[in-house]
């Protein structure tokens, strides 16, 4: 039993029952004990007037009174005479004063003996069966809203234990939704106090983290930009020679050099934008128009488009206003579309389309490539991680920096293959919180 609830449950409710059922033989125990205690004691105040009386023979029936909690008085005589009567009862002469149980033909019986003054005795008897079934319903009464409470205890028991440990399963939630590259600590001034050692040793390493977090960025923003200078000087020095005449060999050299040259620039911007966007909201979010950088990027990319023999082109583009960083969302559509056109195979298309859908806008890029295994569905989110089949010379970061852009804005990105058989392709959806502002009073249109 791994739960530590389930164990706290059950035993709680194995001691409920165990102390129920404890409290109720013992309660049975005392109202039965209490019960015939009464009952002796109605027998004596019956036999107090019997003596006062002389009664002698059966009480008249009453009514509501049954036939088997009838009492009987009889004499006893002075030597052995055996006088059973009608209820098979035969007192002994020398029966001493007091309580006793006696056996008849028709049973039990309890029977009081007790001497007049005039030297007589006399015996009050009354059946047993009866005595024990009023005691026995008595105790029954007595333990029988025990007996009905033990599952309304169970219900309050499991109640308070879910309410118990409702903060930990808060804590959980909170902990899941935190995104890791934005560790924040967690408030304990709410939190039980048992748990708060626990918060607080979260929130250490909440605190390490964030730190260590915060110097790989900076080393990363501060390599890139470094890095950026020589690789610019490569970068023009390779345009120079290609001017020069070149033998056939040094020619196919240099075609290499400046392939390699464009990838490690790309890498460079790449980074510098993945350090960039990787942490905060933008300070200053203003309304951006969505469609209208939709509509730049896709005549951006139409050259490159037409090159590989891809069609790229909108489907459904409406007005779509949503609030944050113009510069950054122009960015993480680029870099989607990017991705689409490479992996695209010549003949095929990406479509994308912008619409609002209650409170978003939905933001779709659909292409005719390979798709994304479906293992490598979460993994290619991730930093330089192109997947288990990696094609181009992309760099793993694109993803990576459209997801974290996404996230800064409040929004979500999926992605999804192609549904219907024999089709391949991709859909990434992105849902961004939309935003109603009015373009007639002002704004960019393209940003």
């Amino acid at each position: 039993m791994k739960s530590l609830r389930t164990r706290l449950f059950c035993g709680l409710v194995a001691l409920l029952i165990a102390s129920c059922v404890g409290a109720g033989i013992w309660a049975f125990g005392w109202s039965f004990d209490e019960a015939i205690e009464l009952q002796d004691a109605i027998l004596l105040q019956i036999g107090a007037l019997a003596l006062r009386n002389h009664v002698e023979g059966e009480l008249p029936a009453q009514a509501g009174v049954d036939a088997e909690a009838r009492i009987i008085i009889r004499d006893i005589p002075s030597k052995a005479v055996r006088t059973e009567g009608d209820i098979g009862l035969n007192v002994p002469f020398d029966l001493k004063d007091g309580l006793h149980t006696l056996e008849g033909r028709e049973g039990s019986w309890r029977v009081l003996v007790r001497a007049r003054s005039d030297g007589s005795r006399v015996a009050i008897a009354q059946p047993t069966a009866a005595r024990d079934e009023f005691a026995r319903d008595s105790a029954i009464r007595a333990v029988l809203p025990m007996l009905v409470l033990i599952p309304c205890f169970m219900l309050v028991i499991g109640g308070v234990i879910h309410f118990s440990f409702r903060p930990i399963v808060d804590l959980a939630r909170r902990l899941d939704t935190e995104q890791i590259s934005r560790p924040h600590h967690i408030p304990a001034d709410a939190a039980p106090k048992e748990l708060k050692p626990f918060i607080g040793s979260i929130n250490r390493l909440l605190g390490r983290l964030a730190v260590m977090l915060d110097h790989q960025r900076r080393f990363v923003a501060l390599a890139a930009h470094e890095l950026r200078t020589p690789v610019t000087a490569i970068n023009i020095h390779a345009e120079n020679i290609d001017h020069s005449q070149l033998p056939q060999d040094a020619a196919n050299r240099l075609v290499a050099l400046k392939a390699g040259v464009r990838r490690t620039v790309r890498l460079l911007e790449q980074l510098l934008a993945l350090s960039k966007y990787d942490y905060g909201r933008a300070e200053s979010p203003l309304p951006v128009k969505l469609d209208g950088i939709v509509r730049t990027v896709v005549a951006d990319f139409m050259a490159a488009a037409y090159t590989h023999s891809i069609d790229v082109g909108c489907d459904r583009v409406e007005v779509a206003f949503v609030e944050g960083d113009g510069t950054a969302l122009t960015i993480m559509v680029r870099n989607l579309v990017d991705n689409a056109i490479r992996y695209s195979p010549e003949g095929g298309h990406v479509t994308l389309s912008v619409y609002r859908h209650d409170t978003h806008v939905v933001l779709l890029i659909e292409d005719t490539g390979p798709g994304v295994a479906t293992e490598d569905v979460d993994v290619v989110f991730e930093p330089f991680n192109r997947g288990s089949s990696p094609k181009g010379d992309g760099t793993g970061l694109g993803l990576s920096i459209a997801r974290r852009i996404v996230d800064n804005h409040r929004g979500s990105i999926s992605l999804q293959n192609a549904a219907s058989p024999g089709v391949t392709g991709l859909r990434v959806t992105v849902l961004l919180p939309a935003t109603s502002y009015d373009f007639r009073h002002g704004g960019n249109s393209d940003t």
